[in-house]
């Protein structure tokens, strides 16, 4: 079944999923993890209202409880899922995706993410195979508050912006629920009303195009900083007073720097990480380790590391102080506490990262091919058999390190690319490795 995805179900909403199929899942999902009541959220895409009654629906009729919290940030539904010690939970939510698609991200007890390795497949096949017999006692909706606790949960992470100028952009989206309430009327906020057909763009700020308004925005303020929150608030980007976009992998330094003053401990990054975070983390006394892309698997391994916190390519930032979850808000938050002792030290953020920043990256690269898995095996046997890295990496397709160079490829667990990322010691080597690379993937299109 196409919505069912590596980390969550997603697809365009009547094309790759329906009605039909939100009721089955709701149906099965308390059967699955073993819950009597079924803890809900939703974003406000347009087709969120039909897919919680459908979702609903299956939950009742499988005789448990559904439990509302209406309009929500996908943190704030693992906030609740905790808070209120629900055995399990759903964000009816595509994320960072168009708004003609919709989803579902769903969580066990204390907000552990059900993937395709710890539930999804076997809901899938219940879903496709299982007969449903409704329970003669239906469960019921019950309403819960859950904004108010979330928000008190944040407060205790603000810092003061009052001498800090900040141009921030909801994307139209859901971190519209919070931020305002954390950080006041007093700053420069743009698409700041909830709308899911996403009129000024698409919420995904990991694509530039999306950024511009917030360049726009940064430098007619002179802000200290941008902010751009995706669709469902559990991405953040950030662009410098300049108005330059930031590459998410260098924010985990600045997080490094907010948390690894008062603590050192293990710090976990994704397999696109750039060695500029990796070198400037250890220097700060951190443990890092490498995993797989993806929130699913990067929450599993932050708690079993016991790291203090964790950061991917994608904008996803990951935190113990938050039940070992994502949440762009709270990311937002603590970048803006070290940006706040930056400037105390006289510095900005563009200069921070400037000093951090030893390799040349060509950020992650995409292409659209028909042979994926051909092009993957080509690269391995160019750069892995015919060579001699001295270092490769192979639970998220292969990340294959040279002493002055390295590269990591990878498919998409969402989307229908190839994804690379090439890192050098200069320019000039990356636009050699980068064209050689290209020539190799290009010709599996």
């Amino acid at each position: 079944m196409g919505a069912f995805k590596a980390y969550d179900i997603r697809g365009i909403y009547n094309v790759d999923f329906n009605k039909d199929t939100v009721y089955k899942i709701g149906y099965f999902l308390p059967k699955l993890l073993k819950s009597k009541a079924v803890l809900v959220g939703r974003d406000v895409r347009t087709s969120s209202d039909e897919i919680f009654e459908a979702l609903s629906r299956g939950i009742m009729d499988s005789g448990a409880d559904v439990w509302t919290i209406g309009l929500a940030t996908t943190p704030m539904v693992y906030f609740a899922t905790v808070h209120f010690k629900a055995d399990a939970s759903v964000q009816i939510t595509a994320s960072h995706n168009p708004a003609e698609y919709n989803g579902l991200k769903i969580s066990r007890t204390n907000a552990v993410p059900v993937g395709s390795d710890s539930g999804l497949k076997e809901l899938e096949a219940m879903v496709l195979n299982d007969e449903i017999v409704p329970s003669r006692k239906k469960g019921k909706i019950i309403k819960k508050e859950a904004r108010n606790a979330y928000i008190d949960f944040l407060k205790a992470f603000t810092p003061d912006t009052s001498d800090l100028n900040l141009s921030i952009d909801f994307s139209h989206g859901m971190a519209n629920l919070i931020v305002k309430d954390l950080l006041g009327e007093n700053h420069h906020y743009l698409y700041d009303h909830l709308d899911g057909t996403f009129p000024a763009h698409e919420p995904n700020p990991l694509e530039v195009e999306n950024t511009y308004d917030l360049r726009d925005a940064v430098i007619a303020n002179k802000s200290d900083i941008g902010i751009i929150y995706d669709g469902d608030a559990d991405r953040v980007m950030f662009l410098d007073e300049n108005g330059r976009f930031l590459q998410p992998d260098y924010i985990t330094s600045l997080l490094g720097l907010y948390y690894l003053k008062k603590e050192k401990g293990r710090v976990l990054v994704d397999i696109r990480t750039s060695r500029s975070t990796v070198e400037y983390l250890e220097s700060l006394g951190a443990e890092v380790h490498v995993w797989k892309v993806g929130h699913a698997f990067a929450k599993n391994k932050l708690r079993e590391l016991g790291a203090i916190f964790g950061g991917e390519l994608a904008g996803h930032y990951y935190f113990r102080d938050f039940f070992n979850c994502d949440s762009g808000i709270l990311a937002s938050l603590l970048v803006l506490q070290a940006v706040k002792m930056l400037k105390a030290e006289g510095q900005t953020i563009g200069s921070f990262i400037d000093s951090i920043v030893r390799w040349a990256n060509s950020g992650e690269v995409n292409y659209t091919l028909n042979e994926k898995d051909e092009a993957m095996t080509a690269l391995y046997e160019r750069y892995v058999k015919n060579d001699s890295p001295t270092l490769v990496m192979d639970f998220d397709g292969y990340r294959v390190e040279f002493k002055d160079w390295w590269f990591n490829v990878r498919k998409s667990n969402t989307e229908p690319y190839l994804r690379l990322v090439v890192e050098t010691a200069t320019q000039a080597l990356l636009d050699e490795k980068l064209a050689d690379l290209s020539t190799i993937i290009t010709r599996f299109s």
